[in-house]
């Protein structure tokens, strides 16, 4: 080849080869926390291990915009707007606090809510078999969950006629929860006391104001704001002597009596699944709501021995894991 024909040829192949290298847009995947990264991070994780199975990888695949509101739920509508500012192909929000403030934010972004509580009651779908909108998910609780986690909790202590729960009256599910274990507490013949808060700094009163009313045991359930104070929340349990219930583990990893609940990392998990389909061109309006996959008991034997609560073999073999 003349040297004349192969500049020609190299000046005119090289803009179509500088075209075919050019890398595809990467969908952009919005994820938005009540919590924090610290405190989350075992459910979070869930997440990208189901990205993963279903071979997608962060950086390569799909790019990942993450925001948490640290356990304060009034910087949710500021961190939403944040991400729908970004235009997400789908957001993952992490509870129904969430899923609300982020479809407040856009009705027209997906949204995939990996912890759902009543969300035909809130309005984010139309029904669990047809959401109808632009939210879905897996569900976090069931109307029967309170009524299991008080049965397990009087089965250590039967003779319990009181029980105490916390109630945080900023969280949007705070209602739901309050109703489903004053059915339970009515089903089970045992007077239900509540104490409320709002903030972090009120969890000192609320202690105080159930060792006044003498409750024999006390229920915390699932809430942004009592994973990120579960030290604090176990140490007023453990220092008011009372047995708890919790519905999430990390509480029982810090001192409180025992947990039941949802395996949250499992319910992320199954997010990917959603968030896949979407990224495919399905609607989530057209995807049904899921119920939770896996419940998980846990009981710590230390904080039994140090109340004084002798916890029979029958139930520790049931439990999925015993904390020495």
């Amino acid at each position: 080849m003349r040297r004349r024909d192969f500049l020609v040829a190299t000046v005119t192949l090289w803009p179509l080869n500088g075209l075919a290298q050019t890398p595809p847009k990467r969908p952009l995947i919005g994820f938005l926390s009540a919590g924090s990264k610290a405190t989350g991070g075992r459910y979070y994780s869930g997440f990208p291990l189901g990205m993963r199975e279903l071979g997608y990888v962060e950086g390569r695949d799909y790019v990942f915009e993450d925001r948490y509101a640290e356990g304060d739920l009034t910087r949710l509508p500021l961190l939403a707007a944040e991400l729908v500012q970004l235009n997400p192909d789908v957001v993952v929000a992490g509870s129904i606090s969430v899923a609300l403030v982020v479809k407040k934010a856009s009705i027209t972004i997906p949204v995939v809510a990996a912890s759902l509580i009543d969300p035909v009651g809130f309005g984010l779908v139309a029904s669990h078999a047809r959401p109808g909108g632009n939210v879905t998910g897996i569900l976090s609780s069931l109307e029967t969950l309170p009524g299991k986690q008080l049965e397990l909790a009087r089965e250590l202590m039967p003779a319990a006629s009181s029980i105490g729960i916390l109630i945080n009256l900023s969280n949007a599910n705070g209602a739901v929860v309050r109703r489903d274990t004053e059915t339970a507490a009515a089903t089970l013949g045992v007077k239900l006391v509540v104490a409320e808060v709002r903030i972090p700094a009120d969890l000192e009163a609320a202690f105080r104001a159930l060792q006044d009313a003498r409750v024999e045991l006390a229920f915390v359930p699932p809430d942004a704001m009592f994973l990120s104070e579960r030290r604090r929340v176990a140490a007023l349990a453990f220092a008011a002597r009372l047995p708890t219930m919790c519905a999430r583990r990390e509480l029982v990893e810090e001192g409180a009596l025992m947990s039941y609940g949802i395996n949250l990392r499992e319910n992320f998990r199954r997010a990917a699944f959603y968030v896949d389909r979407i990224l495919q061109g399905a609607k989530p309006g057209d995807l049904p709501v899921e119920l939770p996959t896996k419940l998980e008991l846990v009981v710590n034997l230390k904080t039994a021995r140090a109340l004084g609560i002798t916890i029979p073999e029958s139930f520790l073999v049931r439990a999925d894991e015993v904390i020495e």
